[in-house]
């Protein structure tokens, strides 16, 4: 079984105001169908979006941060691998307002707090049960793409991290192509071209698959 998350996460701010972010939900949608068409048992857990779900897969629509941690925590307890593709929010307002905010002159502030970190929360799981339980994430960088990546997938404990420049015109949000780096928490790193986001969940979910059937 693989859980993949996909697509932007939504804070609400007020009734009809939202923080986002620009994902598609292309690249984690297409890791999805990838660990299908292996032959695995696929949980896909989506932010909003205008994507097709792929046939075949147990679709979990989510809208902020806090749903996707709970769906995730509530997927990997019986999952061989989790592929964190999802650009879940960083920050969500203090408060959401229960009546739409009105525009007033001059300035308005908006508190923000930072969400749940869910792959921290994972390790956590990972570590109190002792699950055997493959993790890849990405990282979405502007800046030392190499650096942040390996940092995040240290600090999360992951076995690889799938790493892009997201100033990159042919590796940044909503394109069909994607150019990556794969990191691997041995230190070694794999340069790929830029290709199709389809073929990059190919090359992810190889991996995986050999990962999961050593010995």
């Amino acid at each position: 079984k693989i859980v993949v998350t996909a697509g932007g996460t939504q804070e609400a701010i007020d009734p009809v105001r939202i923080l986002t972010n620009y994902s598609s939900g292309k690249q984690g949608f297409a890791l999805a169908q990838a660990a299908l068409d292996a032959g695995a048992n696929v949980a896909l857990i989506t932010g909003p979006t205008y994507l097709l779900p792929p046939t075949g897969a147990r679709t979990i629509s989510v809208k902020s941060a806090a749903e996707m941690q709970e769906a995730v925590l509530e997927e990997i307890p019986d999952a061989d691998a989790l592929i964190m593709a999802a650009a879940v929010a960083d920050f969500k307002p203090k408060e959401e307002s229960l009546s739409k905010i009105k525009k007033t002159d001059g300035q308005q502030k908006i508190d923000l707090v930072r969400t749940r970190d869910i792959l921290k929360d994972v390790a956590a799981y990972k570590k109190e049960n002792k699950k055997d339980l493959k993790i890849i994430g990405f990282a979405a960088e502007s800046d030392d793409l190499k650096e942040n990546a390996r940092t995040k997938m240290q600090d999360k404990n992951m076995d690889m991290i799938v790493a892009n420049d997201i100033s990159d015109p042919e590796a940044g949000f909503g394109v069909d192509n994607n150019k990556v780096l794969l990191m691997y928490s041995d230190g070694s790193i794999e340069d790929l071209p830029s290709m199709p986001k389809y073929e990059v969940a190919e090359k992810v979910i190889q991996h995986l698959q050999s990962w999961l059937t050593e010995g």
